[in-house]
Protein backbone atom coordinates (compact mmCIF):
# COMPACT_ATOMS: atom_id res chain seq x y z
CA UNK A 1 0.00 0.00 0.00
CA UNK A 2 1.43 3.44 -0.93
CA UNK A 3 -0.02 6.71 -0.23
CA UNK A 4 0.92 10.61 -0.88
CA UNK A 5 -0.12 13.70 0.99
CA UNK A 6 0.35 16.97 0.96
CA UNK A 7 0.69 19.86 3.68
CA UNK A 8 1.38 23.61 4.17
CA UNK A 9 4.39 23.94 4.58
CA UNK A 10 3.84 22.72 8.65
CA UNK A 11 5.03 19.69 10.89
CA UNK A 12 2.10 17.29 9.87
CA UNK A 13 0.99 17.23 5.69
CA UNK A 14 -2.29 16.63 5.12
CA UNK A 15 -2.82 13.21 3.12
CA UNK A 16 -4.37 14.10 -0.27
CA UNK A 17 -4.72 10.49 -2.07
CA UNK A 18 -3.30 7.45 -3.05
CA UNK A 19 -1.45 7.17 -6.65
CA UNK A 20 -2.52 5.12 -9.36
CA UNK A 21 -0.46 3.95 -12.21
CA UNK A 22 2.40 6.35 -12.33
CA UNK A 23 2.50 8.11 -9.05
CA UNK A 24 3.00 11.83 -9.69
CA UNK A 25 3.29 14.51 -6.97
CA UNK A 26 2.66 18.62 -7.49
CA UNK A 27 3.30 20.99 -5.06
CA UNK A 28 3.96 24.30 -4.18
CA UNK A 29 7.82 25.82 -2.62
CA UNK A 30 7.10 25.36 1.03
CA UNK A 31 5.16 22.74 1.18
CA UNK A 32 5.40 19.61 2.85
CA UNK A 33 4.55 15.96 1.86
CA UNK A 34 4.55 12.67 2.58
CA UNK A 35 5.05 9.43 1.00
CA UNK A 36 3.70 6.64 3.30
CA UNK A 37 3.89 2.93 2.87
CA UNK A 38 3.12 -0.31 4.97
CA UNK A 39 5.98 -2.13 5.86
CA UNK A 40 6.63 -5.68 8.82
CA UNK A 41 9.72 -5.88 9.81
CA UNK A 42 9.47 -9.10 11.66
CA UNK A 43 8.77 -10.50 7.90
CA UNK A 44 11.88 -9.13 6.78
CA UNK A 45 9.73 -6.66 4.82
CA UNK A 46 11.24 -3.00 4.63
CA UNK A 47 11.21 0.25 2.44
CA UNK A 48 14.28 2.34 1.74
CA UNK A 49 14.82 5.99 0.06
CA UNK A 50 16.90 4.90 -2.46
CA UNK A 51 18.89 6.37 -5.61
CA UNK A 52 19.09 8.13 -7.44
CA UNK A 53 18.10 10.54 -4.49
CA UNK A 54 16.18 13.64 -5.23
CA UNK A 55 17.77 17.02 -6.32
CA UNK A 56 17.83 18.99 -3.70
CA UNK A 57 17.14 21.89 -5.47
CA UNK A 58 13.43 21.02 -6.04
CA UNK A 59 13.15 18.35 -3.14
CA UNK A 60 14.68 17.96 0.35
CA UNK A 61 14.07 14.49 2.93
CA UNK A 62 12.53 16.02 6.13
CA UNK A 63 12.80 12.40 7.86
CA UNK A 64 10.72 9.18 7.76
CA UNK A 65 8.62 8.14 11.35
CA UNK A 66 7.12 4.69 11.96
CA UNK A 67 3.64 4.04 13.13
CA UNK A 68 2.59 0.89 14.32
CA UNK A 69 -0.69 -1.33 13.11
CA UNK A 70 -1.39 -2.20 16.15
CA UNK A 71 -2.79 1.14 17.65
CA UNK A 72 0.51 2.55 18.98
CA UNK A 73 1.87 -0.81 20.83
CA UNK A 74 4.74 -1.96 19.21
CA UNK A 75 3.56 -5.83 18.88
CA UNK A 76 6.07 -8.12 18.01
CA UNK A 77 4.89 -9.70 14.10
CA UNK A 78 2.44 -6.49 13.55
CA UNK A 79 3.49 -4.34 10.65
CA UNK A 80 3.95 -0.55 10.66
CA UNK A 81 3.07 2.36 8.39
CA UNK A 82 6.34 4.07 7.47
CA UNK A 83 6.43 7.71 6.38
CA UNK A 84 8.64 9.44 4.36
CA UNK A 85 8.37 13.81 4.49
CA UNK A 86 9.74 15.68 2.10
CA UNK A 87 9.43 19.61 1.45
CA UNK A 88 9.46 21.14 -1.59
CA UNK A 89 12.18 23.53 -2.56
CA UNK A 90 12.14 25.45 -5.80
CA UNK A 91 10.81 24.87 -8.69
CA UNK A 92 11.13 22.49 -11.25
CA UNK A 93 11.07 18.52 -11.60
CA UNK A 94 12.68 15.05 -9.74
CA UNK A 95 12.11 12.18 -9.15
CA UNK A 96 11.84 10.10 -5.96
CA UNK A 97 12.23 6.39 -5.29
CA UNK A 98 11.25 4.24 -2.54
CA UNK A 99 12.58 0.32 -2.81
CA UNK A 100 10.73 -2.18 -1.31
CA UNK A 101 13.23 -5.31 -0.06
CA UNK A 102 11.51 -8.97 1.45
CA UNK A 103 13.03 -12.06 2.25
CA UNK A 104 13.00 -12.76 -0.98
CA UNK A 105 14.32 -9.83 -2.39
CA UNK A 106 17.48 -9.28 -0.29
CA UNK A 107 19.03 -5.69 -0.71
CA UNK A 108 22.43 -4.24 0.33
CA UNK A 109 22.98 -3.23 4.45
CA UNK A 110 22.64 0.30 3.00
CA UNK A 111 19.07 0.69 2.63
CA UNK A 112 19.70 1.67 -1.03
CA UNK A 113 17.57 -1.24 -2.64
CA UNK A 114 20.74 -2.77 -4.18
CA UNK A 115 20.51 -6.52 -4.83
CA UNK A 116 22.95 -8.60 -2.80
CA UNK A 117 25.06 -11.07 -4.67
CA UNK A 118 23.28 -14.67 -5.87
CA UNK A 119 22.24 -16.38 -2.80
CA UNK A 120 23.24 -20.06 -2.22
CA UNK A 121 19.38 -20.91 -0.53
CA UNK A 122 16.86 -23.32 -2.36
CA UNK A 123 14.76 -20.99 -3.30
CA UNK A 124 15.33 -18.22 -6.41
CA UNK A 125 15.55 -14.09 -4.67
CA UNK A 126 14.67 -11.39 -7.48
CA UNK A 127 15.32 -7.53 -7.37
CA UNK A 128 13.97 -5.40 -4.97
CA UNK A 129 10.27 -3.64 -6.42
CA UNK A 130 11.53 -0.05 -6.72
CA UNK A 131 8.36 2.64 -6.77
CA UNK A 132 9.61 6.12 -8.43
CA UNK A 133 7.20 9.29 -7.98
CA UNK A 134 7.36 12.01 -10.13
CA UNK A 135 7.41 15.52 -8.37
CA UNK A 136 6.71 18.66 -9.62
CA UNK A 137 6.78 21.83 -7.59
CA UNK A 138 5.25 25.23 -8.77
Amino acid sequence: MLAAGCGSGTDEPVPVAKPTGEPRITAKVGERFTLTVHQNASAREHWYLSGPRPDGEVVRERGQHSTPDSGGKHLAGAGSRLTFTFEATGKGSTRIVLTHCTFATTCDGDGGGTPAPASTAPYRQSAPKRVTYTVTVR
